[in-house]
């Protein structure tokens, strides 16, 4: 049970640490390059305060604790009034030093108010060495300036030094170079991993749209030298993918001429024969494999050359729904008044006209939504039917496959209205699922970026 929590503790930890870190590539870049940046200012700072501050502090406090112990040291030496305030003048002058002697006072018997720090401890140190007598030390009081009582025979020296001499001027100099530098290294750069991190985006923005079946045609490689490998080689698998969908095109032309011409030549001498016996079954076969040579060249043919442009995808569904409602099938339609896209026109088209054909050729009732859910448009198209179950759901997009075997074109299609619906979809970058209709048939969800 100790390793069970131990590890949930852990896995729980890195969990928390990963939510806090950046997932950006210039935000984790950039935290690459601050992290020993501020590791480097803070040993930097460990040692200036430790060693040369410290050391500078000391020298500082004896410096003035010297001054006290002299103008004490001479007070004691000259008690008369007038070489006293000679001797005040004096101080006041060349040290800095406001000094007053209040005759007959006594320190209080009571521990001054806590006060820390390291200046503190230090003059009180050497104050406490230098001057040997009861002494009361106030940094805190007074905002310019700090209070040192020494308890004399006669009365209470109040001493007034002025907080500066305890500084200097390099320490604020090192705070200002260590700031100032960081923050120039830090914009340096940021200036320079954006300009990095822009051509990574322009690649990844290029390969999704290519994905998504647009074209992409003013990429070019940029940035450091893997991110343009990367990006040559993105253009590569373009300029390949391209010209294979060019060469599969031009080979199924030739092929559909090829296939039409001598089922054409059938067709006319099963007509020329009349009527006998079998020829009505050879008819209908060769009906059959024309719709079968039609259906395979349209999923070969994919979308073709066809260009992506703006869409208005509510007159689309409006046009494909008015077709089928000609034909005499019953279609509730449903969408907003303006929702555009970058499609093919006539690819989608032909993928809605296969699913609203499927959905109207097993269905009595049909109904087509569109809407805009986040970053993506869905079309749903609904029906009534028979359903397909739910292990055969993604057998039924492969190519020629049919949930009814006879491959009767009075019963069902070739096998191949899905295979080309979810072809378009993906070809812009979608995706086409099966799912279970609220009308208690089957829903066509597409779903497709924007």
């Amino acid at each position: 049970m100790n390793s069970v929590s131990q590890v949930r503790r852990t896995a729980g930890w890195n969990w928390g640490v990963k939510r806090l870190l950046p997932r950006g590539l210039l935000g984790r870049s950039l935290l690459i390059l601050v992290m020993p940046l501020v590791v480097l200012q803070l040993v930097s700072t460990y040692v200036f305060f430790a060693t040369h501050w410290q050391h500078l502090a000391r020298r500082l406090s004896q410096g003035i604790a010297g001054d006290v112990a002299m103008v004490t040291e001479m007070l004691r030496r000259h008690p008369a009034v007038e070489e006293r305030e000679f001797l005040f003048e004096t101080a006041r002058h060349k040290m800095s030093l406001d000094i007053t002697l209040h005759e007959g006072a006594i320190l209080p018997n009571v521990a001054p108010p806590a006060q820390r720090g390291f200046l503190y401890k230090a003059l009180i140190r050497e104050l406490t060495g230098y001057v040997g007598r009861p002494i009361h030390l106030d940094v805190t009081s007074h905002r310019r300036e700090i209070e040192i009582k020494v308890q004399l025979t006669n009365g209470v020296l109040q001493i007034i030094v002025p907080r500066k001499r305890l500084y200097t001027d390099t320490t604020y100099l090192f705070v200002l170079w260590m700031v100032g530098t960081s923050l120039l290294l830090f914009g340096i750069a940021t200036i320079f991993m954006r300009n990095q991190v822009r051509s990574v985006r322009k690649l990844a923005t290029a390969a999704d749209s290519f994905g998504k079946g647009r074209d992409v045609t003013d990429f070019k490689p940029e940035g450091a030298t893997e991110v343009r490998q990367a990006a040559s080689a993105f253009l590569l698998m373009r300029d390949r993918i391209q010209r294979q969908i060019a060469q599969r095109t031009e080979m199924l032309a030739g092929v559909s001429h090829d296939l039409r011409t001598p089922l054409t030549r059938m067709k006319l001498q099963l007509a020329m024969m009349g009527e006998g016996e079998g020829i009505a079954e050879l008819q209908e076969d060769v009906a059959e494999m024309e719709q079968m040579v039609e259906g395979y060249l349209a999923f070969a043919r994919g979308e073709g050359r066809e260009a992506v442009s703006d869409t208005d995808l509510s007159a689309l569904l409006e046009d494909v729904v008015s077709r089928f409602r000609r034909n005499g099938t019953e279609i509730d339609l449903r969408c907003p008044e303006e929702l555009s896209l970058p499609l093919r026109p006539h690819a989608f088209s032909r993928c809605l006209g296969n699913l609203i054909g499927n959905a109207g050729r097993y269905a009595g009732r049909i109904a087509v939504e569109a809407r805009q859910r986040g970053n993506a448009i869905e079309v749903l198209v609904d029906d009534d039917g028979p359903g397909i179950p739910e292990d055969k759901r993604e057998d039924v997009f492969k190519a020629f496959y049919r949930l009814e075997g006879s491959r009767n074109p009075k019963t069902g299609g070739v096998g191949l209205g899905l295979t080309i619906a979810r072809d378009v979809v993906r070809g812009h970058g979608g995706e086409l699922m099966l799912e279970t209709s609220p009308l208690g048939g089957l829903r066509a969800r597409i779903r497709l970026p924007l």
